[in-house]
């Protein structure tokens, strides 16, 4: 493959650069044009006739099977919903605490809010554990020994981290947990890094979202729920559509996915996300990672040459995604930000604890030339 491949020309840029994959990012045309026709004929069908049902159900199928090749899971234990954040708190609110239990979690001032409000939220139901970081984010694998026992219910990761793209090691932390229940917030690791899989990693929950590296349309939201752990979690919601009566008066959860999909109705943005996740796979999920380190090292080569700025985490191309995080000495993050953006250059300004940095995060739709724009930008603001 030839990692300078421009694949632009798919995907509607309204000729500016975009570099901000990991918070929303830009939809394949076919997608866009997926969606469209999707709507245009449900609508001739007749939204609520029978033989829109069939349709529908077929497309949600579709929208299953893609998401499940990428992270190698059964099509049934993908459950659709409208965010990452969705899935963290199927977990964070199905999950029963018994007395003296605890849960794990990794430094919440240098996480991501969707990833910690919930699990902070449980301090009145069970103890929780927050492990230390070192600077870029990474926690002690001693002291998550340390916190494990047998009252641990739940470890709860992120795969990558929003604002320095350092990647955990996941799949380590999945071999030592016992009996101990593992989530992982794949928000950033899933259509960007090559090898997310839900059997590696050994985990029983995943949620991420269809908007950021998959380039899916805003509003879609995939939560990996392990078929043997459905059971785990209590639903946060009922409906028709997840629960049956039985004895006339009696209530009973139907099987996975449907047991969490109360009116689910957002069909034509799982059009888009399948048709997205097709894309994705076509292009190659190991020639989407070597793309992305490319054109994020030639990022991070050019900006370490510039006087003043400082980049953040780790500097192994291995252990972090895309994400390119820096700050220039004597400017403020927004003002490089909104410079940019006038520029047609569309980066992020996210925040390391209590420092305000700029994030780019370059994806494969990217090109060598635009990165070479970009540093030339920065050097001139």
């Amino acid at each position: 493959m030839n990692l300078a491949n421009d694949i632009s020309c798919d995907f509607a840029t309204g000729g500016k650069i975009y570099l901000n994959n990991a918070s929303v990012s830009i939809m394949p045309l076919q997608s866009i044009e997926a969606m469209k026709e999707f709507l245009k004929l449900y609508n001739e069908m007749g939204p609520d006739s029978i033989s829109s049902e069939p349709f529908v159900l077929e497309k949600l199928k579709n929208a299953r099977r893609a998401v499940a090749k990428i992270i190698n899971c059964q099509e049934q234990e993908i459950v659709l919903t409208q965010s990452t954040t969705d899935g963290i708190n199927y977990v964070a609110n199905g999950l029963s605490f018994p007395e003296g239990s605890n849960i794990i979690i990794r430094g919440g001032a240098h996480e991501h809010h969707a990833n910690y409000y919930p699990w902070l939220r449980l301090q009145n139901k069970t103890k929780v554990n927050s492990m230390k970081i070192d600077a870029d984010g990474f926690f002690d694998f001693e002291e998550l020994g340390s916190h494990l026992d047998g009252n641990t219910k739940l470890v709860a990761l992120s795969h990558a981290l929003y604002n320095t793209g350092a990647i955990l090691p996941i799949e380590k932390v999945g071999k030592m947990l016992g009996g101990a229940s593992f989530f992982v917030d794949g928000a950033q690791t899933v259509g960007c890094v090559a090898d997310v899989d839900v059997t590696k990693i050994n985990c029983d929950f995943m949620s991420f979202n269809g908007s950021k590296w998959l380039c899916g349309p805003m509003g879609t939201g995939l939560f990996y729920c392990r078929k043997d752990a459905a059971n785990l979690l209590e639903p946060i919601s009922i409906g028709g559509e997840s629960a049956m009566i039985y004895d006339n008066t009696k209530l009973a959860f139907k099987d996975i996915p449907e047991r969490f999909q109360t009116g689910f109705r957002n069909y034509a943005g799982m059009v888009g996300l399948e048709a997205s996740a097709e894309y994705i796979l076509k292009f190659g999920l190991e020639n989407i990672r070597r793309k992305n380190r490319y054109l994020s090292e030639m990022l991070r080569e050019g900006l370490s040459n510039m006087k003043g700025v400082t980049l953040y985490g780790p500097q192994d191309a291995e252990q972090r995604t895309s994400i390119i995080s820096f700050s220039i000495d004597g400017m403020e993050s927004e003002g490089i930000v909104a410079k940019l953006e006038k520029a047609g250059i569309i980066l992020a300004v996210r925040e390391i604890l209590d420092k305000k940095i700029v994030r780019a995060s370059p994806h494969f739709f990217n090109t060598d030339d635009e990165i070479g724009i970009v540093l030339n930008a920065i050097k001139k603001l």
